[in-house]
C-alpha cells in the first residue's frame, strides 16, 4: 500500500495502529509470560524451603561477607538476598525474553507482514513492541522483591535491614532503599533489553535473540573476571552491575550507581538505534 494511499485513507491515524494495550493483552496471554511469572513468583518460596530444610546461613568458612549471611534476619534482608542471587543471571532471562521474542516472533509466524500491510508503520511497530517488552521486563524485575520481602515479612519477621558488614538500616528506610535497588537492577539490564532486541529485528528465530543476548551478557561476565584487563573493564556493563550494594549501606553512595547507569544507558539507546535503523531498510517476507 502507497503511502499517499495510506495517508488519504478515512479515519486513518499511524500513532493510532497496534495500540500498546492491545500488544500488552496479547504478550500477557502468551504462556511464556505464565511460566515466567510462575518462575520468578516461587523463588522466594524455594529459598525460604531451602533455608528451613538447611539451616540458617551463617557464612562460617567463607573470607567473604555477602548479603547471604544475613538472609534471614527481616523480610528486607530476605528480599535484598533474592536481588542479591538473582540480579547476575536469573534476572537477565526475563528481559532477554521479554525484548527479544518481540519482532521475532511475528517473523517466526509469518505474520509480520501482515502487521505492515495492516497497514502498521515500521517505526510504531517497534515503539509498541519495546514499550511492552520493557513494561514486562520492569513487571518482572518488581514481582521477585515485592513477593520476597511479603514471604519473608511472614517468615522471619518486619525489622531493619541488618548490614552483613555490621550495622542496619530502620525498616522505614529499608524499602526506599530496596525500591532505589530494583530500579538499578532494571537500567543495568537495559543493555541486555538493547541486545535481545536488536537481535530480534535481525532474525526470525525467537530462540536465537533471546539465547544470543543471554550468551552476550554472559561474555560480559566472563570478561568482567579478566582482572589483567584493568581500567578496561569500567566499560563493561557486568562491571557495574552489583553497583546497587551502595544503596545498603548507612550511607548511600551514588558514584557507582551513576556510572554504572550511564554506561547501560549509552550501550542501550545504541543498540536501540540500530534496530530501529536496520529495520526501517529490512526487506520484510515472513
Amino acid at each position: 500500500m502507497s503511502a499517499a494511499l495510506v495517508q488519504s485513507a478515512p479515519g486513518y491515524r499511524a500513532r493510532h495502529t497496534l495500540p500498546l494495550r492491545v500488544e500488552a493483552v496479547r504478550q500477557l496471554k502468551r504462556r511464556r509470560t505464565l511460566v515466567m511469572g510462575v518462575i520468578l513468583a516461587a523463588l522466594p518460596l524455594v529459598l525460604i524451603a531451602a533455608f528451613a530444610i538447611g539451616g540458617t546461613p551463617d557464612g562460617r568458612g567463607n573470607d567473604r561477607i555477602t548479603l547471604m549471611d544475613t538472609a534471614t534476619a527481616s523480610g528486607a534482608n530476605f528480599a535484598a538476598t533474592c536481588l542479591f542471587v538473582s540480579a547476575g543471571f536469573l534476572l537477565v532471562v526475563p528481559v532477554a525474553l521479554f525484548c527479544g521474542d518481540t519482532v521475532a516472533s511475528e517473523a517466526s509466524w509469518s505474520s509480520l507482514r501482515y502487521l505492515l500491510a495492516a497497514p502498521v508503520p515500521r517505526s510504531r511497530l517497534l515503539w509498541s513492541k519495546l514499550a511492552v517488552g520493557l513494561g514486562f521486563s520492569a513487571a518482572a524485575m518488581l514481582l521477585l522483591p515485592l513477593v520476597a520481602l511479603a514471604a519473608g515479612s511472614v517468615a522471619y519477621g518486619w525489622g531493619p535491614l541488618q548490614l552483613p558488614t555490621g550495622g542496619s538500616l530502620a525498616a522505614a528506610d529499608s524499602v526506599p532503599r530496596l525500591a532505589l535497588v530494583v530500579a538499578f537492577v532494571f537500567v543495568s539490564q537495559l543493555v541486555t533489553a538493547g541486545l535481545a532486541f536488536w537481535l530480534s529485528t535481525r532474525t526470525d528465530a525467537p530462540l536465537g535473540a533471546v539465547g544470543g543476548a543471554v550468551g552476550l551478557t554472559i561474555i560480559g561476565n566472563v570478561l568482567d573476571a579478566v582482572t589483567a584487563l584493568g581500567s578496561w573493564r569500567e566499560i563493561l556493563p557486568a562491571h557495574w552491575q552489583f553497583a546497587w550494594a551502595d544503596a545498603l549501606q548507612p550511607q548511600l553512595e551514588w558514584s557507582g550507581m551513576l556510572k554504572g547507569s550511564a554506561v547501560s544507558v549509552t550501550y542501550a539507546l545504541i543498540l536501540f538505534a540500530l534496530a530501529f535503523r536496520g529495520f526501517a531498510r529490512k526487506d520484510i517476507v515472513s
